[in-house]
Protein backbone atom coordinates (compact mmCIF):
# COMPACT_ATOMS: atom_id res chain seq x y z
CA UNK A 1 0.00 0.00 0.00
CA UNK A 2 1.33 3.54 -0.64
CA UNK A 3 0.79 6.28 1.64
CA UNK A 4 1.49 9.76 1.15
CA UNK A 5 2.69 11.44 4.49
CA UNK A 6 1.14 15.16 5.32
CA UNK A 7 4.34 15.50 6.83
CA UNK A 8 8.57 15.53 5.72
CA UNK A 9 9.40 13.23 8.45
CA UNK A 10 10.64 9.68 7.67
CA UNK A 11 10.02 6.83 9.06
CA UNK A 12 11.76 2.97 9.42
CA UNK A 13 10.61 0.13 8.60
CA UNK A 14 13.81 -2.33 9.65
CA UNK A 15 12.72 -1.79 13.13
CA UNK A 16 11.33 -5.04 14.98
CA UNK A 17 7.73 -4.84 16.43
CA UNK A 18 8.11 -6.28 19.86
CA UNK A 19 4.91 -8.60 20.46
CA UNK A 20 5.89 -10.38 23.46
CA UNK A 21 5.64 -9.12 27.06
CA UNK A 22 8.10 -8.88 29.56
CA UNK A 23 5.71 -8.75 32.48
CA UNK A 24 5.37 -11.07 34.89
CA UNK A 25 1.79 -12.20 35.71
CA UNK A 26 -0.34 -13.57 38.84
CA UNK A 27 -0.14 -16.82 38.43
CA UNK A 28 3.97 -16.92 37.17
CA UNK A 29 4.63 -14.41 40.63
CA UNK A 30 2.10 -16.99 42.88
CA UNK A 31 4.33 -19.73 41.52
CA UNK A 32 7.44 -17.94 42.37
CA UNK A 33 6.40 -17.51 46.02
CA UNK A 34 5.55 -20.80 46.39
CA UNK A 35 8.86 -22.15 45.32
CA UNK A 36 10.06 -19.44 47.49
CA UNK A 37 7.94 -21.04 50.96
CA UNK A 38 9.07 -24.40 49.87
CA UNK A 39 12.72 -23.82 49.49
CA UNK A 40 13.52 -21.12 52.13
CA UNK A 41 15.84 -22.33 55.04
CA UNK A 42 14.27 -23.78 58.00
CA UNK A 43 16.53 -22.44 60.40
CA UNK A 44 15.96 -18.47 59.05
CA UNK A 45 12.13 -18.45 57.47
CA UNK A 46 11.26 -15.55 55.38
CA UNK A 47 9.08 -13.36 57.76
CA UNK A 48 5.53 -12.78 57.13
CA UNK A 49 5.36 -9.14 56.70
CA UNK A 50 7.36 -9.83 54.26
CA UNK A 51 5.09 -12.10 52.10
CA UNK A 52 2.56 -9.13 52.39
CA UNK A 53 4.73 -6.53 51.41
CA UNK A 54 5.33 -8.71 48.09
CA UNK A 55 1.26 -9.16 47.64
CA UNK A 56 0.82 -5.35 47.96
CA UNK A 57 3.48 -4.60 45.37
CA UNK A 58 2.08 -7.49 42.99
CA UNK A 59 -1.54 -5.67 43.60
CA UNK A 60 -0.57 -2.36 42.76
CA UNK A 61 1.28 -3.56 39.71
CA UNK A 62 -1.56 -5.75 38.41
CA UNK A 63 -3.78 -2.76 39.23
CA UNK A 64 -1.68 -0.22 36.77
CA UNK A 65 -1.79 -3.04 34.71
CA UNK A 66 -5.46 -3.07 34.21
CA UNK A 67 -5.61 1.12 34.20
CA UNK A 68 -3.12 0.94 31.51
CA UNK A 69 -5.26 -1.54 29.66
CA UNK A 70 -8.27 0.61 29.80
CA UNK A 71 -6.25 3.54 29.07
CA UNK A 72 -5.51 1.57 25.74
CA UNK A 73 -9.53 0.94 24.85
CA UNK A 74 -10.07 4.29 25.40
CA UNK A 75 -7.89 5.62 23.24
CA UNK A 76 -8.50 3.29 20.34
CA UNK A 77 -12.57 4.50 20.97
CA UNK A 78 -11.17 7.95 20.69
CA UNK A 79 -9.86 7.30 17.37
CA UNK A 80 -11.92 5.42 15.75
CA UNK A 81 -14.61 8.48 16.74
CA UNK A 82 -12.06 11.51 15.21
CA UNK A 83 -11.31 9.03 12.29
CA UNK A 84 -15.44 8.85 11.92
CA UNK A 85 -15.74 12.57 11.82
CA UNK A 86 -12.85 13.12 9.10
CA UNK A 87 -15.53 11.06 6.23
CA UNK A 88 -16.92 13.84 4.09
CA UNK A 89 -14.64 16.43 4.78
CA UNK A 90 -11.50 18.03 2.60
CA UNK A 91 -8.15 17.77 3.25
CA UNK A 92 -5.35 19.46 2.26
CA UNK A 93 -1.25 18.61 2.23
CA UNK A 94 1.54 19.00 0.84
CA UNK A 95 4.03 16.22 0.55
CA UNK A 96 7.95 15.80 1.03
CA UNK A 97 8.43 16.96 -2.19
CA UNK A 98 6.37 20.03 -1.77
CA UNK A 99 3.66 18.80 -4.19
CA UNK A 100 0.27 20.35 -2.66
CA UNK A 101 -2.61 17.90 -2.77
CA UNK A 102 -6.51 17.91 -1.73
CA UNK A 103 -9.30 15.71 -2.08
CA UNK A 104 -12.53 14.51 -0.14
CA UNK A 105 -12.51 11.62 2.61
CA UNK A 106 -13.89 8.55 1.71
CA UNK A 107 -12.96 6.41 3.96
CA UNK A 108 -10.25 6.26 7.08
CA UNK A 109 -8.71 3.26 8.36
CA UNK A 110 -6.79 2.70 11.78
CA UNK A 111 -3.61 0.72 12.22
CA UNK A 112 -0.40 0.16 15.17
CA UNK A 113 0.85 3.33 12.96
CA UNK A 114 -1.99 6.02 13.16
CA UNK A 115 -4.86 6.77 11.24
CA UNK A 116 -4.93 6.08 6.97
CA UNK A 117 -7.44 8.80 5.06
CA UNK A 118 -8.26 7.60 1.98
CA UNK A 119 -9.14 10.40 -0.78
CA UNK A 120 -12.24 9.99 -3.59
CA UNK A 121 -9.06 9.78 -6.33
CA UNK A 122 -7.60 6.72 -3.95
CA UNK A 123 -4.81 8.78 -3.27
CA UNK A 124 -3.96 7.51 0.64
CA UNK A 125 -2.59 10.32 3.21
CA UNK A 126 -1.58 9.93 6.73
CA UNK A 127 -3.82 11.64 9.30
CA UNK A 128 -1.21 13.92 11.35
CA UNK A 129 0.45 17.18 11.33
CA UNK A 130 0.89 19.24 8.30
CA UNK A 131 -2.45 17.70 7.16
CA UNK A 132 -5.10 20.71 6.76
CA UNK A 133 -9.42 19.74 7.68
CA UNK A 134 -12.13 21.71 5.99
CA UNK A 135 -15.73 21.06 5.34
CA UNK A 136 -16.82 19.83 1.83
Amino acid sequence: MNVTSATDKSSSTGSPNPTASNSVDYNTFLQLLVAEMKNQDPTNPMDTSQYMSQFAQLSTVEQAMQTNSKLDALLSSQSLSQANGLIGKTVSFTDATGESFSGKVVSVSINADGSIATLENGTKVAVGPGLTISQS
